[in-house]
C-alpha cells in the first residue's frame, strides 16, 4: 500500500470513527430527549389526572347538593300538600255543620265582623230559608251592641256558606272560603306545628 492509500485509509477510518461517535452521541441525545419527554408527559398526565379528579369531586358535590335540594323540595311539597288537605277537610267540616252549630258559628262571626254602622246582611238562598226563629232579632242586637244596625238584605247572596255584610255599598265577604283564604298563612302555620313539630 502506498503512502497515499494509507492516508486515505486513515482518513476513512477517522471519518468512520467520527461518524460512529456522532451517531452514538445523537442516539444518547435522542434517548435523553425521549426520557425527558416521557417524564414530562407523565408529569403532565399526573397533573391532568389530578385536575380531572378535582373536577370529578366538584361535580359529585354538585350532584349531592342537587339531590339534597330535590329531596328537601319534595319533602316540602309533600308537607304543603298534607297541610292543604287538612285545611280543605277543615273547610268541608265547617260547611257540613248541622244547622244549630252552623248558625252558632254565624253568630260568632257576626260578633266579630259587625261594625258600628247601618248595614245589611245577605245570606245564600239556602241559608235564608233555614234561618232559625228569632235570628233577625239576634242580628239586630249584635249590631246594636257594636253601635250600628243590621237588617236582612233583600237579595240573596251568591255564596255557598257564611254571609256578606254591606255597609254603605261596601261589601265585606264573610263566607267560610273568604275567611279561610284571608287567614291562609296563619292556618298553614298552625297546621304545620300540629302535624310536623
Amino acid at each position: 500500500m502506498t503512502g497515499l492509500d494509507k492516508m486515505i485509509s486513515q482518513i476513512q477510518d477517522e471519518a468512520k470513527a467520527e461518524a460512529e461517535r456522532r451517531v452514538a452521541e445523537a442516539r444518547e441525545e435522542a434517548r435523553k430527549l425521549t426520557s425527558q419527554a416521557a417524564a414530562e408527559g407523565e408529569a403532565m398526565g399526573d397533573a391532568l389526572l389530578g385536575q380531572a379528579e378535582e373536577e370529578a369531586e366538584r361535580c359529585l358535590e354538585r350532584i349531592r347538593s342537587s339531590a339534597d335540594m330535590k329531596r328537601r323540595m319534595t319533602l316540602l311539597q309533600a308537607k304543603q300538600e298534607v297541610i292543604a288537605g287538612v285545611l280543605e277537610k277543615a273547610y268541608e267540616k265547617l260547611d257540613s255543620l248541622d244547622e244549630a252549630a252552623y248558625f252558632d258559628l254565624i253568630r260568632r262571626l257576626l260578633i266579630q265582623y259587625a261594625q258600628p254602622l247601618d248595614g245589611e246582611i245577605c245570606f245564600s238562598e239556602r241559608d235564608r230559608k233555614r234561618l232559625p226563629s228569632g235570628f233577625e232579632k239576634e242580628m239586630a242586637k249584635i249590631a246594636a251592641e257594636k253601635g250600628g244596625t243590621l237588617r236582612l238584605g233583600e237579595k240573596y247572596a251568591d255564596v255557598k256558606n257564611g254571609f256578606i255584610l254591606v255597609y254603605g255599598g261596601i261589601e265585606e265577604n264573610c263566607t267560610f272560603r273568604a275567611l279561610f283564604d284571608s287567614r291562609k298563612e296563619a292556618l298553614q302555620d298552625a297546621a304545620r306545628k300540629v302535624l310536623f313539630s
